[in-house]
């Protein structure tokens, strides 16, 4: 197969590639069958919403359990984020030792006063006990959920043994199978209460709720005494995990304090959004103006490559998913200028080449490998600086290296095939021939 031959299939399948991307970024004005169409995901900054700042009190809890106890809280939290519908909500942890600190984002919200009043109430945890007519209830709920007529019922009553006479959950092993199992260990008022209730509901699930949300329902073998038991079943490792993790949050509940809060409006959001949008726009069209003023055809064909670049970096965006704030915007915009700069490259080692002689294809060819190397480096240097922003920068910080690292890496994709495949297009055609056109 000729270069030329292959040249045309690689830049076939690009262009497709182009196509579906822009449908996908862009249904609104092109719309391909078969192409799904899905948001993008937009940050507190660009959509609105609330931004709160909480200190976790850590003072009754061990060192050993800290990081235990602040994974516990954040699913609490972000269980009690979903009630208010908020798709994709952010809750983050910061610090070490005591010195520990939450981060909630709610984009979109419409009542800060309640999401604040559910967001601090210390993590509730409970165990109920069935009705004695369970089984009517039970029946009676199906009935409402068959027909939709009526309210359901609860088949379960409080019981005083709460988050307060667990002393602790833990991870065992099953001493035969060795399959992982949950244990849990009550204080002595806690094995007193657990003992009667195993003693009444044998046969029976007793019934584990953290927050109203159910956690386990496990069937009582037989009465427990001493205040330890274990909770066995089909579980996995990372099942059980989680299980003991939402444990110990009601079992050694973390007070949090809020430190403070942030609201920003729709308004603003969309306003942010649009000078961002504009401001990329703009520096698309300079650099596109530049490259084609300073370079010609080579500059053209670099627009188009950067044009694809643009589709496909935001079809990343949306099917990753990444969070769009304003500083993974400005990544964004700044991968652009690393993609024009790696085409800059090219074309500036294309024409040293043309200058001493050489014809067109070897030129190109040549022009490529002996800017290869500066492209690499240029690279991998701006992915380690963003690798070292991800991993110790806040939530915005992260933001900007994600799309500032996604970027990079597609200009690298775009130099190497789009670019240089269009290039081969040309070769031993006489529009080469203009020395002007190319140099």
């Amino acid at each position: 197969m000729t270069p030329k031959r292959t040249a045309f299939l690689i830049l076939f399948f690009v262009f497709f590639l182009g196509a579906a991307t822009a449908s996908f970024v862009f249904p609104q004005y092109l719309s391909l069958p078969g192409i799904p169409s899905r948001p993008f995901r937009l940050g507190l900054d660009l959509q609105g919403g609330l931004h709160l700042l909480y200190r976790a009190d850590l003072e009754n809890i061990l060192p050993v359990d800290r990081d235990s106890a602040m994974q516990g809280l954040r699913d609490v939290i972000e269980r009690r984020v979903n009630f208010f519908g908020i798709s994709e909500p952010s809750v983050q942890l910061q610090g070490e030792g005591k010195d520990r600190r939450l981060i909630v984002e709610l984009a979109g919200i419409e009542d800060p006063g309640q999401a604040i009043q559910l967001i601090g109430q210390t993590p509730y945890l409970e165990f109920k006990e069935y009705k004695e007519n369970y089984e009517e209830i039970l029946q009676q709920n199906q009935q409402v959920l068959e027909t939709r007529e009526g309210e359901l019922e609860d088949p379960f009553l409080a019981t005083p043994l709460t988050g307060r006479f667990l002393s602790r959950a833990d991870i065992g092993l099953e001493q035969v199978t060795q399959e992982p199992l949950i244990t849990l260990q009550f204080n002595e008022e806690g094995a007193l209460l657990f003992e009667e209730l195993t003693r009444k509901n044998v046969g029976l699930p007793l019934a584990i709720f953290l927050d109203g949300v159910l956690l386990q329902a496990p069937i009582v073998q037989g009465e427990i005494s001493g205040g330890r038991a274990q909770i066995t079943g089909q579980f996995t490792a990372q099942e059980v995990q989680e299980v003991v993790r939402e444990l110990n949050a009601g079992a050694l509940p973390v007070p949090i304090s809020l430190l403070s809060q942030q609201s920003v409006g729709a308004a603003l959001g969309t306003e942010s959004l649009q000078k961002s949008l504009t401001a990329g726009l703009l520096g698309f069209v300079l650099v596109a103006g530049f490259m084609i003023a300073a370079y010609r055809i080579p500059g053209m064909v670099a627009v188009i490559a950067l044009v694809l670049y643009v589709f496909v970096l935001l079809s990343l965006f949306k099917l990753i998913p990444i969070t769009l704030t304003l500083a993974g915007i400005a990544g964004a915009i700044l991968s652009l200028g690393m993609a024009v700069d790696a085409n800059i490259l090219i074309f500036a080692r294309m024409r040293e080449e043309f200058q001493s002689g050489k014809s067109f294809s070897l030129a190109l060819k040549d022009g490529f490998s002996r800017a290869w190397p500066s492209i690499r480096d240029g690279n991998i240097t701006t992915l380690a600086v963003a690798l070292v922003l991800f991993w110790f920068g806040t939530s915005f910080v992260k933001g900007f290296a994600v799309t500032l690292s996604l970027g990079v890496l597609m200009s690298m994709f775009s130099a190497i095939f789009v670019t240089k495949n269009l290039l081969k297009l040309f070769a031993d055609s006489t529009i080469t021939r203009i020395v002007w056109l190319w140099r």
